[in-house]
């Protein structure tokens, strides 16, 4: 015997399994998603993240400008990165965001821009965006110094993600930008100590696995890292 749902069922359905997706967040490729609400969002170069779902409400995105750029000292390319920054939005619809530089699609200044990443966050609809961005003064630790210093690197995704934790008392901040629909100025959370992180592969740990430990540090590292590394190394032979 066959069952048939009726037509205001399945409509009721089909209304409830997708309103719950209420916007969409899009950032371009120089940009990375770090955390949505308190997690973590699992992407990287060779997955990138380009749009976000969001349901109606408030929501702290953490981002990050990530980009390769021209060596000032060889024919080579390097990444450079920002601090995150956090996007504190107000979503009370079905809108599509989009996230650019402050000074339009493309980044002109790459390194100055890194430094300080002015973004503006608009609606496809011409709509206004209720908004503001926060910029942290979490740093990444040199992946050389890690290694062979024997400090600890801050993981800068499980940082991002407490940035964005509605639980969380408050955020390490640099500077607070804000747009034409929130105040001009706003309150600056003071500056909190960072979550202790290990920045440790987990697993067993022990100084009886260092080929373990290079294989984590060397995936951490960037391309510029990874060449002062092997600079380092060869030197060593």
């Amino acid at each position: 015997m066959k069952f048939t749902l009726p037509l205001s069922a399945a409509l009721l359905a089909f209304v409830t399994s997708t309103s719950a997706i209420a916007a969409n967040l899009t950032i371009p490729m120089s940009f990375e998603y770090l955390a949505l609400d308190g997690k973590e969002i699992d992407t990287n170069m060779f997955t990138h993240k380009t749009n976000l779902a969001l349901e109606n409400g408030n929501h702290k995105i953490a981002i990050r400008y990530h980009d390769m750029v021209d060596d000032d000292f060889s024919d080579s390319q390097s990444f450079i990165k920002s601090s995150p920054f956090i996007i504190d939005i107000t979503v009370d619809g079905d809108h599509e965001y989009q996230l650019k530089p402050i000074d339009g699609e493309f980044v002109k200044k790459p390194k100055s821009f890194a430094k300080d990443p002015q973004v503006v966050i608009s609606r496809k609809d011409n709509g206004s965006v209720n908004y503001k961005v926060t910029q942290t003064d979490y740093k990444e630790s040199s992946f050389i110094s890690n290694l062979f210093g024997g400090n600890k690197g801050e993981d800068i995704d499980t940082l991002a993600a407490s940035a964005t934790d509605s639980n969380a008392k408050t955020i390490p901040v640099a500077a607070v930008a804000t747009s034409a629909t929130v105040a001009a100025t706003a309150p600056v959370s003071s500056k909190a100590a960072a979550p202790a992180t290990t920045g440790e592969p987990a697993g067993d740990q022990s100084a009886t696995h260092p080929e373990q430990m290079l294989q984590y540090w060397w995936l951490q590292a960037d391309e510029e890292t990874r060449k002062e590394f092997m600079s380092w190394a060869i030197q060593q032979l």
